[in-house]
């Protein structure tokens, strides 16, 4: 707000020394022609428009700034705003917001006189919490489910291949047993043998794996859940200080004043009903 003020007040005497540049400039002479009049009032016109439209724009493009970074920051920290058009055109808040403007520019004029007053800033989300921490571990435990099923995807593979040797043996195991007779049959069911244990051994590898992968899920959903209690007891944290914060602000002068001048307007309305309830009466 002070930021704000600080602009709006350079504009101010912006649009102030425009005026004087046409008093300096143009009115010289003791009398004017309709036609010189509105010459002049023309040109000031032009400028006082450039002026207000260059300070409506900077203002727009300055929130939409300020509301860029705020943004971002939910996004990183996957947060889900709400925004309600209708309230920025709520007389009662924009009052409200007015007259805490007018106290502050107040009591920081008297504290000025006595010392430097510091600006109070938001506090930064915590980088290193208890949040970024899970975050990252989920994202660990994802890229090894994926190298997981990258490597049980291989295995397939490897033992499509086996099963596909073992056919093309168990084919010229026959034809071998048909053109060279019992003996060298023997031999090549030895072959059959060991790639069948090498086809076992591969399956029980593959087991394995699915086995791992399995326990590796169930420890993935765990991790989530336990993160989705501590992000709500993170929520729970933040709600408390929100009322803790609005308890303060209750308690703070500008506050209380604010409420003594509505119940103030409450008792003048009172009063103003029932002198007109006296005149509707008398009709």
């Amino acid at each position: 707000m002070r930021f704000a003020r600080s602009k709006r007040g350079l504009r101010l005497k912006t649009v102030d020394s425009c005026f004087e540049d046409i008093k300096d400039s143009r009115l010289v002479d003791e009398t004017y022609t309709m036609d010189e009049v509105t010459e002049v009032l023309n040109e000031l016109q032009t400028v006082v428009h450039s002026e207000i439209e260059s300070e409506l724009i900077n203002t727009s493009c300055t929130n939409v700034l300020l509301l860029r970074q705020l943004f971002s920051q939910a996004e990183k920290w996957y947060l889900k705003l709400q925004t309600d058009i209708s309230e920025l055109e709520n007389r009662e808040l924009l009052e409200q917001v007015a007259e805490f403007e007018k106290a502050e520019l107040s009591t920081s004029n008297k504290k000025s006189n006595s010392e430097n007053m510091k600006p109070s800033r938001l506090v930064p989300l915590n980088e290193g919490g208890t949040s970024e921490l899970l975050n990252k571990e989920i994202l660990r435990l994802q890229e090894e489910n994926e190298k997981l099923k990258s490597r049980i995807k291989n295995i397939e593979l490897q033992a499509t291949n086996a099963l596909e040797d073992k056919s093309k043996l168990e084919r010229a195991l026959r034809d071998m047993q048909i053109a060279q007779g019992d003996q060298k049959s023997i031999i090549r069911t030895r072959d059959v043998s060991d790639l069948e244990h090498t086809v076992a051994a591969l399956k029980n590898e593959f087991q394995k794996t699915l086995n791992d992968t399995t326990e590796n899920k169930k420890t993935l959903e765990e991790n989530l859940v336990s993160t989705k209690h501590d992000l709500l007891k993170v929520q729970e944290q933040l709600s408390v200080t929100e009322k803790e914060l609005e308890k303060k602000f209750q308690q703070t002068a500008a506050y209380r004043s604010l409420k003594e001048i509505l119940m103030k307007k409450n008792e003048q309305i009172k009063d103003l009903r029932k002198r007109l309830a006296k005149y509707e009466t008398e009709d």
